[in-house]
């Protein structure tokens, strides 16, 4: 997240210098107002951590060095390359500094080597070390530097990984944080890797089962749509020039072209709109709640998203809980790990309000918030009356991670071969079309003459 510094002076006169993280200037600007606010100080500037180029040489060198340094402003960079000594030929504010998430291969890879390192006994700032120099996606490079960097400074580790939420995501920014203020690194960080892999494997399976698919059959009736529309009436109106019959199959199709070029316009608006529509609603809260709970009532695949999501909070909340009174952060967190909006929606203001207002149990509340399976009501139902119930979310993640790996597994299979099936039936009746056309016979004077005299006979 981006960082920002301010420069304030306070009742006393004495000059007050503060840091905040915020999404962007304006939220940033908003939250050092309550805090000017809050401290009665009065704001004199606010400045981003941004990237400097540079570019410097050493004395009596000829060649220049170039490289790049977070600051923020030119004058800092160019003051530090002076005090170590280089003659500064230049430094400038880097353009175009987008700081893109790293792909999810990498992070689990990094929380996957770090778990199995721990597990080793090496030390931590030797893992990270080891993996800013090992890491090839820059943006995560550059992360793990400045996170090595504050730790070493002595900052607190969770709020070192609040601060690259951007990076990890909000959920393995907590569990890393947290990691480092633990006793066993080495268990959270398998349990984040596990959670993460398993979180991995289960999008790629969904690719293969929806967006795959759909973007296959879109494709193919995109490329039939042109074929109707654009290369079919060439060859069919060539017939009627010479005022030759059309056999039914071919002037259907012949219409049907027609009608696309006559009202593209329209039917392009009639699907593109909606889709717009949604994607716009998609933005807001209530929208992304409201598909988040469709998606878990889709035929076939909704069921299997339900037990991923209930899986996936069951595998987190087992990472985090503890047994004590205070378990309403883990139940938060693990709900939002979960990334579906309705479940999360649930869990938060149905489900914690009446554990803490109301105080009721654990299964109570679950039931309540009206996400969970009865199975998994059962087993957390249990859990509560032996105590158990941290080994019970274990259970029951390992349960729903074998039911919906393989039933999963099943889906995608089926789902390729009715694509298979959808891709036979739209050749064949392009392959029937085809040769139906290629039967029509031209009327050659005297034809009509000729079949009379045929006729008679």
């Amino acid at each position: 997240m981006p960082e920002y510094r301010f420069n304030a002076i306070a009742a006393n006169g004495k000059s007050v210098i503060g840091i905040v993280n915020s999404s962007n200037i304006i939220s940033a600007r908003k939250l050092i107002k309550e805090i000017a606010v809050k401290n009665k100080l009065k704001i004199r500037s606010v400045e981003k951590k941004s990237t400097y180029l540079y570019k410097v040489k050493k004395q009596g060198s000829v060649t220049g060095i170039t490289g790049e340094q977070k600051a923020y402003s030119a004058k800092e960079v160019e003051a530090a390359l002076q005090k170590l000594g280089y003659n500064v030929i230049y430094v400038r504010k880097k353009l175009f500094d987008l700081q893109l998430k790293p792909p999810t291969s990498e992070i689990v890879s990094f929380v996957r080597i770090s778990a199995d390192l721990l597990r080793e006994k090496m030390s931590y700032g030797e893992i990270l070390t080891l993996m800013i120099n090992d890491v090839t996606n820059k943006n995560l490079r550059d992360a793990l530097k400045d996170i090595n960097n504050d730790l070493k400074r002595g900052e607190d580790s969770e709020k070192v990984f609040r601060r690259y939420e951007h990076v990890f995501g909000r959920f393995t920014s907590y569990m890393l944080g947290l990691a480092s203020k633990s006793g066993n690194m080495a268990e959270i960080y398998s349990a984040t890797a596990k959670f993460l892999e398993r979180n991995q494997e289960f999008r790629k399976n969904l690719r293969s089962a929806l967006i795959t698919p759909t973007i296959t059959i879109i494709v193919l009736i995109l490329t039939v749509i042109y074929y109707v529309a654009e290369v079919f009436p060439s060859t069919a109106e060539l017939f009627l020039r010479f005022d030759i019959d059309l056999p039914p199959l071919t002037a259907s199709t012949l219409k049907l072209s027609y009608f696309l070029q006559q009202n593209i316009g329209s039917i392009i608006l009639l699907f593109l709109v909606p889709v717009m529509a949604i994607a716009y609603w998609y933005q807001t809260k209530n929208g992304k709640i409201y598909i988040h709970k469709m998606m878990l009532k889709l035929p076939l695949i909704g069921n299997l998203i339900h037990k991923s999501i209930i899986e996936i909070f069951c595998r987190v909340f087992y990472s985090l809980y503890t047994g004590s009174a205070e378990n309403i952060e883990p139940i938060r967190i693990a709900a939002e790990a979960t990334g579906n909006k309705y479940f999360e929606d649930r869990i938060k203001n149905i489900a914690i309000p009446i554990m803490i207002r109301h105080g009721k149990g654990l299964t109570e509340a679950f039931e309540a918030a009206g996400v969970f399976t009865k199975t998994a009501i059962s087993r957390f139902h249990a859990g509560e009356e032996t105590g158990t119930v941290k080994n019970v979310a274990l259970q029951v993640a390992n349960y729903y991670e074998s039911e919906t790996t393989h039933k999963l597994k099943f889906l995608i299979e089926g789902i390729q071969l009715l694509i298979a099936m959808f891709i036979m039936i739209v050749i064949t009746v392009l392959t029937l079309i085809s040769a139906e056309t290629a039967t029509i016979r031209p009327k050659y004077p005297g034809m009509s003459f000729i079949n009379l005299i045929l006729g008679w006979f």
